[in-house]
């Protein structure tokens, strides 16, 4: 997209946020290159920080080709914020849609008229201990599919030293480095002649964000985990272990009595299992 096309919100977004940006954080931006110069695209990134949307879109601002991102749809409603949401087009998302794909049709028309859209797939900041993509949400892939647009896969990294996730204050000295590495495009040609199931978006899902992380390996030196971290996973698990040790206190607070309060509470712990896995 020439820059000539990026707009006055656009421009006037960039005044306010790159001197702070420059003087917080330095630069290792790679990859470039595979960032489309014209048609629309993805751009699927991992999510760290609060900073990063900020740091991301200023790297992707220098490619001449600005991201739209997608948001609460609340977010555009009134004020400074809204004009501002609006006139830089990023993209509202109605999440009181029961239609997933209809949830997402601002962001497949954005595609269609040569935007690029990015997409952060995980939903939120990642819950990993040592911030590695955790697993994702379909909605990049739904979009991918139903437009059959290219998907650069985008690691970034250092937003998270200068802010960590959840943490309220940053830490400014010394002075952080965002790196950011753009990868080829994903090939998910073999899911474009399939029906558009749970399955088949999942499984696409996470080829998306296999690629993703291994673009995380390559600035990072290191080896991601063999299973992304999975939070609802890590919510089936924790009520496991919170039902057991109730069991635990309960069958010993019990056993002089001879009461029911431990066979109930290891009930309990099978409950809170089979619910979690069957999706209630």
């Amino acid at each position: 997209m020439p820059r000539r096309q990026i707009g006055f919100w656009y421009r006037f977004a960039a005044v306010l946020c790159k001197p702070p940006l420059v003087v917080l954080i330095k630069r290792d931006w790679r990859g470039m290159e595979h960032i489309p110069a014209e048609g629309g695209f993805i751009t699927a990134v991992n999510h760290n920080s609060h900073v990063d949307p900020f740091a991301y879109a200023h790297y992707q601002y220098n490619t001449g080709r600005v991201p739209r991102f997608l948001a609460k749809s609340g977010l555009f409603k009134k004020g400074f914020v809204g004009a501002a949401m609006r006139g830089t087009g990023q993209i509202p998302v109605y999440r009181e849609s029961t239609d997933a794909l209809s949830a997402f049709r601002a962001a497949i028309d954005a595609v269609e008229r040569g935007e690029c859209v990015a997409f952060y797939p995980e939903g939120t900041l990642t819950r990993d201990p040592d911030g590695w993509p955790m697993t994702a949400k379909t909605g990049a892939a739904r979009v991918a599919l139903q437009t059959k647009c290219p998907v650069i896969p985008v690691a970034q990294w250092g937003c998270n030293e200068l802010l960590p996730p959840y943490a309220k204050k940053p830490h400014l000295l010394p002075r952080k480095t965002h790196q950011v590495l753009a990868g080829p495009p994903v090939d998910l040609s073999r899911f474009y002649d399939k029906e558009m199931t749970a399955d088949v978006l999942r499984e696409a899902t996470e080829v998306i964000m296999a690629a993703v992380t291994r673009q995380l390996e390559e600035i990072r030196g290191e080896k991601a985990p063999d299973t992304p971290y999975d939070p609802r996973r890590e919510r089936i698990e924790q009520r496991r272990r919170t039902a057991s040790q109730a069991a635990r206190a309960g069958a010993g607070a019990d056993t002089a009595a001879g009461g029911p309060q431990a066979a109930e509470a290891a009930r309990e712990v099978s409950r809170t299992g089979t619910e979690e896995e069957s999706g209630k």
